[in-house]
């Protein structure tokens, strides 16, 4: 299973600044300590037009040459530098290049991304550009280029904090769904209507998480009965563990490691290709967060090896648009 990643690219973040830039690398040395069948290459930049298929181009050239304001970093979370526009730009061309292994071997992987709260001209909540919505746009048109029809993409979003800057670029776009499972009192607190939102109380536990999951995923289905989706792009936050410092849930590692099962089963029986990122993770103890992690990475290799096992003719997956 290939899986980018982009963790040499550090921000140079002041002292106490609560985002754990360390995971990142901590999560590349766990996958490779166990998980050999998990295939790491450095992530590529996407390209000012790749970008420019979701953002508006005033934003995408504020972010590369450091004119955006004082106002706009404190949104984003983080103060410009060279090296925080080049981490943007790779996290965005890690899922670009997950996105068309998928297509190809049933799974792949970004092993940051999931930058959900990045909108078409402006970032939040530490995303710059939304990687999500960009490979959802590029993936059509590249699809449509080569089948001369259109790819339905689906976002299942199971961070603890809402998509709304996903949900904010696809308002109007019948061929994305989007599907947001988080904190009903968690950021943002104004929310971006998606397709299907479902808000959890505060110290939800695992039995009624993966029941909302499910339910969720339920609607997901019905509602492409006619038309299922060619792609999805799961969002597989580690931030509704309940050692999370910023998700105010209380669900277990079990419950997490049985979200992802189902997740991924649920696309491997409709035999729809998934792009793994990883979102949020805060966790007290970052070890907790990167063990979270580590364990949906081996849900997805799990579902790699069985896509691998398939007969070839049922892995033209995306075909039935």
């Amino acid at each position: 299973m290939r899986a980018y990643y982009a963790d040499h690219f550090v921000l140079p973040l002041p002292d106490g600044h609560r985002f754990p830039m360390q995971k990142y690398r901590l999560l590349r040395d766990a996958i490779v300590a166990e998980l050999p069948g998990v295939r790491l290459a450095q992530a590529l930049p996407a390209s000012e037009g790749e970008l420019a298929l979701v953002h508006t181009p005033g934003y995408v050239d504020a972010v590369l040459h450091g004119t955006l304001t004082a106002a706009q970093q404190r949104e984003i979370g983080f103060p410009w530098s060279p090296a925080m526009a080049e981490r943007a730009r790779r996290s965005v061309g890690a899922t670009l290049s997950a996105a068309r292994d998928a297509l190809r071997e049933g799974v792949a992987a970004n092993l940051a991304g999931g930058t959900h709260h990045a909108s078409a001209d402006t970032g939040s909540g530490f995303c710059v550009f939304n990687d999500l919505a960009v490979a959802a746009r590029l993936m059509q048109a590249e699809w449509f280029r080569q089948h001369r029809r259109p790819l339905r993409v689906a976002v299942i979003d199971l961070d603890v904090h809402q998509g709304n800057g996903t949900a904010a670029i696809f308002r109007d776009d019948p061929t994305v769904y989007t599907l947001s499972v988080h904190g009903a009192k968690n950021f943002p607190f104004r929310k971006v209507a998606s397709d299907l939102d479902v808000d959890l109380p505060d110290g939800c536990t695992d039995a009624p998480y993966l029941a909302a999951v499910e339910a969720a995923l339920a609607q997901l289905w019905q509602a492409h009965a006619e038309q299922p989706p060619g792609l999805v792009l799961y969002q597989a936050g580690a931030d509704p563990h309940e050692g999370d410092r910023l998700g105010r849930l209380k669900v277990s590692a079990a419950g997490l490691a049985e979200r992802d099962r189902r997740v991924f089963a649920a696309c491997f029986d409709r035999g729809i290709p998934v792009v793994l990122t990883m979102g949020g993770g805060y966790g007290h103890v970052i070890e907790d967060t990167v063990a979270v992690q580590l364990q949906t990475y081996r849900a997805a290799l799990a579902h790699w090896t069985h896509w691998q096992a398939r007969d070839p003719a049922e892995r033209a997956c995306a075909t039935r648009q």
